[in-house]
């Protein structure tokens, strides 16, 4: 299951845990699957890579009490207070990685998908007639946070920190959403989707150019929420460093940001913040890689 940490305003010293799941049809995929797995990989797309620049931006919110129901109101405690930090120079995927770069992946390590994810394909395929050019281009999904740091270590990248994917999505100034102050909607984010047995309601990890960060991100908000390096800390924004936080020492959930193909529009503002534990794969998290950018200052001459 997915855990959605909740801090109460209040602050009472204890943590809501609410569970949210999302599960793949139960027949198990049969074998003929097999083909359809090889065709999407062959689709894989490399996704660029976009270079976000040295410097402070803010992050985390202020905390608002006079509008409690706001859009700038805080989603809870945990993303606050703000602040402004420093980040060095670094890379970050335009896109989540796809499914088709992810099946890639496997086949190349002579791997196969988790059982959920190839009862999800099949059914996409034999229900939905969804062609393997679309899946090619869908977010990969059902990948634990382990199996998402080795894709990434594999490309020689890495998850991003918390701080990097938050500065990736709002800019330097604290934006609401990627995009800005406009409330989502169907042009800027995949988000609020609802089908009755849980399958997944996304788009191409490409699309939606109205809803991009101010780098040029796609998907920042909904679509797939997102995998970050970070053990997450619900208290961390209050003591994080000022230059290059890399989040708590340890912990039991990982951080999740982005919100996803079934979050309310709250859950998309750059701000909010959420955890799952590393194990878990669920059908509502994809991820993105970045990766370090060495200071030419350093570089020998």
């Amino acid at each position: 299951m997915m855990y959605r940490l909740t801090v109460p305003v209040f602050a009472m010293g204890f943590i809501v845990i609410a569970a949210v799941a999302a599960a793949a049809p139960a027949a198990p995929a049969p074998k003929e699957i097999a083909g359809h797995l090889t065709a999407i990989a062959a689709l894989a797309q490399p996704v660029p890579g976009t270079t976000i620049p040295a410097g402070p931006f803010l992050i985390g919110s202020k905390r608002t009490d006079g509008m409690p129901y706001g859009p700038w109101t805080q989603y809870d405690d945990t993303e606050l207070p703000q602040s402004r930090v420093w980040l060095d120079t670094y890379e970050m995927d335009r896109d989540e990685v796809s499914l088709g770069e992810y099946l890639a992946f496997l086949q190349d390590r002579n791997q196969q998908p988790v059982e959920e994810l190839k009862r999800l394909i099949w059914h996409l395929i034999t229900v939905h007639a969804i062609s393997d050019q679309t899946l090619a281009r869908w977010p990969a999904l059902y990948v634990s946070w382990e199996e998402a740091k080795t894709y990434c270590a594999a490309k020689d990248k890495r998850l991003p920190t918390e701080a990097e994917w938050e500065k990736a999505a709002r800019g330097t100034e604290g934006s609401l959403f990627p995009w800005g102050t406009d409330e989502p909607d169907n042009q800027r984010a995949m988000f609020g989707q609802h089908h009755v047995h849980e399958i997944p309601i996304v788009a191409a990890v490409d699309s939606l150019q109205k809803g991009a960060s101010p780098y040029g991100l796609h998907h920042m908000a909904g679509n797939a929420a997102e995998w970050v390096q970070d053990w997450f800390g619900t208290d961390y924004y209050a003591y994080m460093p000022a230059r290059n936080p890399a989040g708590p020492p340890s912990g039991r959930y990982k951080s999740v940001r982005g919100g996803s193909w079934k979050s309310k529009s709250a859950m998309l503002r750059a701000a909010t913040r959420s955890g799952a534990t590393p194990e878990q794969r669920l059908a509502t998290i994809g991820f993105r890689c970045a990766k370090s950018v060495p200071d030419p200052a350093d570089t020998p001459r």
